[in-house]
């Protein structure tokens, strides 16, 4: 059933892609058809589902909506725009910040925190917020691979490779992840400053900063952002771990809601600013790559991926990364770095090579692969899902114009980097 699991996994991509304001009904319905049909056994169903993805969602957007209505994210707007120029140094000071705080956060944490934000500072400034937002994404993706608890796929190599935590920042003897992401992100800052170059209208100066007098929102965001730093060092930790703080602290920011409010609205407009829909895309994401991983189409695509570099290391290597970044762009990429770091241990002991520059062109190119569509990543997902929410349509051509050159922008220095390091 390999073929029938392909072709119904692009045809489902291509309707999602053409059809954006149903990609979470289209996403739900394709998983249903691979659990029918066999092709997902329901037995699998349970472990498919990133449980921890879902449930962190579902609390950082509910600890975001206290957040923001105790005015935080306009005082820091305020702030901001006291710093920069113009627009399109605005745009560049958000992208540069969502990816400092991604470095040790999960990336869709970290558009969920940093989106209110740039959308206040759109609100005030009157601007389109969609390119903003995506940059946003795109950036926390890239900085993702730049630490050990960055992001998913970091933490997975780190584990079969034995890194620690420093390792990410030197790695015997030379420069590791952590400056290779930060040469992509200076170059890919660049592009951010070109897409809005003609964003040059001033900031107002001398508006009275917004005041802001409850501060607990902002101590259980903060709470959230340096517990899941200090979770990541947990050894064998449960793997809902991120999931259950984010929802422990959505918790406790209800009960002192209602405790404050003493109404049944306390409760239910936190949880009402919980976006299902983007919830239901990542649950159909998640059963139909459980699916194709199931009928062996990422294994037989890792396979081939690693025959077609023959015995030659710099076919290998390069191979590995832009077919990384190619297969990334439409599928998660945890399930496929799984799969492919097996393949490349047997590679380099049949090679009798060190595969260092094999497995960190891995991670560059299966990290910044999810940024060239808007369903690559969970964190274009998210981000998509808060401008829903605040009524603006996203074009496959907005995300394409910002995504395509900032991937490039990044991957290419990466890819040129590690080849002359490693």
């Amino acid at each position: 059933m390999i073929y029938a699991a392909i072709a119904l996994f692009a045809v489902t991509y291509i309707l999602m892609l053409a059809f954006g304001k149903y990609r979470p009904y289209i996403a739900l319905a394709s998983a249903f058809v691979f659990i029918v049909s066999g092709m997902l056994s329901v037995g699998n169903i349970i472990e498919n589902i990133d449980f921890n993805v879902l449930l962190m969602i579902a609390g950082t957007m509910g600890i975001v909506a206290l957040f923001i209505e105790s005015h935080m994210p306009e005082l820091l707007a305020d702030l901001i725009m006291e710093k920069v120029p113009n627009i399109k140094w605005a745009a560049v000071a958000m992208a540069l910040f969502s990816g400092i705080i991604s470095a040790f956060v999960d990336n869709v944490a970290t558009v969920l925190m940093v989106a209110p934000v740039a959308l206040e500072i759109c609100k005030k400034l009157k601007t389109n917020p969609v390119p903003f937002i995506i940059a946003i994404a795109v950036s926390s993706n890239l900085q993702g691979a730049a630490t050990l608890v960055g992001d998913t796929t970091a933490i997975m190599l780190g584990s079969a490779l034995d890194m620690s935590f420093m390792d990410f920042f030197w790695y015997k003897g030379r420069p590791g992840m952590f400056f290779i992401v930060e040469l992509g992100a200076i170059l890919s800052a660049l592009i951010v400053a070109f897409v809005f170059r003609k964003e040059k209208g001033a900031i107002p100066r001398g508006a009275e900063r917004t005041k802001v007098t409850d501060y607990v929102p902002t101590y259980l965001l903060s709470g959230t952002i340096l517990l899941l730093i200090l979770a990541s060092f947990i050894p064998n930790k449960p793997d809902v771990t991120n999931g259950l703080i984010c929802c422990g602290l959505l918790l406790t920011g209800i009960i002192y809601n209602f405790a404050k409010k003493r109404t049944l609205a306390a409760i239910t407009a936190p949880l009402k600013e919980i976006d299902f829909e983007t919830i239901g895309l990542l649950l159909g994401l998640f059963l139909m790559i459980g699916g194709i991983a199931e009928q062996g189409v990422i294994a037989a695509a890792a396979k081939l991926l690693a025959k077609a570099g023959g015995g030659n290391i710099f076919l290998l290597y390069t191979v590995i990364v832009w077919a990384s970044v190619l297969i990334s762009a439409f599928i998660d990429n945890i399930p496929y770095v799984a799969t492919m770091i097996p393949v490349i241990a047997g590679l380099a002991s049949a090679l009798n090579i060190d595969p260092t520059v094999l497995y960190f062109g891995l991670l560059s190119g299966a990290t910044l692969g999810g940024n060239c569509t808007p369903i690559g990543a969970s964190a274009n997902i998210a981000g998509i899902g808060i401008l829903r929410k605040e009524g603006y349509t996203v074009k496959n051509s907005d995300f394409f114009k910002i995504g395509i050159p900032f991937t490039l922008a990044a991957i290419i220095p990466a890819y040129i980097f590690l080849w002359i390091m490693y």
